[in-house]
């Protein structure tokens, strides 16, 4: 699963990187949390960087305060569920991150992990989006969930699953494409090469939201 991260590289670094303007410039984030406005890259908006919640309610939610809201979607299972069947065909983005937190199971308890790119560079996570209007107002309001998939070799020691690390421009592009079909969307939602990626362990400060700062990412 994928249930904290970091995007703590500059709106303008963010922007040169994914080729899209940024529409804000918020304050580098060390401990992501779902219901936090966080910046992605929709299929509809390519060009654009936004500030989206993280937690999906989908268009038809009857009860999009109260309902479900899945941070993450199962990549094996995506085309089996009707409401991920249609956002795979018709809503994609990028969730732009430079790390990830993951909790190892272990003897003494839940062990944090930092999981980075050794190039230390800003990535994106494939993700789905969707939005619903809010009645009263008739605003619209877009969230997103991340994909998720098996584990690669470093990350099978620590978790059961890990998010889909789109192993660069060329993939991130494929991902946000129109013109291609379910089928080679799914196709992409794949482990990244263990080999691109380093982790180490970190304080449970990381364990509350609250803690956002630099001092998160310092090794236990």
């Amino acid at each position: 699963m994928c249930g904290r991260y970091t995007v703590i590289t500059p709106a303008s670094g963010l922007a040169k990187r994914f080729s899209a303007q940024a529409a804000a410039s918020p304050a580098p984030n060390f401990n992501a949390a779902p219901s936090q406005a966080l910046p992605i890259i929709t299929n509809t908006a390519p060009g654009q960087i936004q500030l989206v919640n993280w937690g999906l309610v989908p268009s038809w939610s009857r009860d999009p305060a109260g309902g479900p809201k899945p941070i993450n979607a199962r990549a094996e299972t995506l085309a089996e569920k009707p409401s991920f069947r249609q956002l795979l065909a018709r809503k994609r983005c990028l969730v732009l991150a430079d790390s990830f937190y993951e909790w190892q199971a272990t003897e003494r308890g839940k062990i944090p992990h930092r999981i980075l790119l050794k190039s230390e560079e800003p990535f994106a996570f494939a993700g789905l989006w969707d939005e619903w209007v809010d009645k009263a107002t008739g605003e619209l309001h877009p969230t997103f969930t991340i994909v998720t998939t098996e584990p690669n070799e470093l990350m099978a020691k620590l978790h059961n699953r890990m998010p889909v690390i789109l192993p660069g421009p060329d993939a991130e592009r494929a991902w946000l494409a129109d013109d291609l079909g379910p089928s080679q969307h799914q196709q992409l939602l794949i482990p990244c090469d263990a080999s691109l990626i380093r982790e180490y362990v970190i304080t449970t400060r990381v364990n509350s939201p609250a803690n956002n700062d630099a001092e998160v990412l310092a090794a236990a």
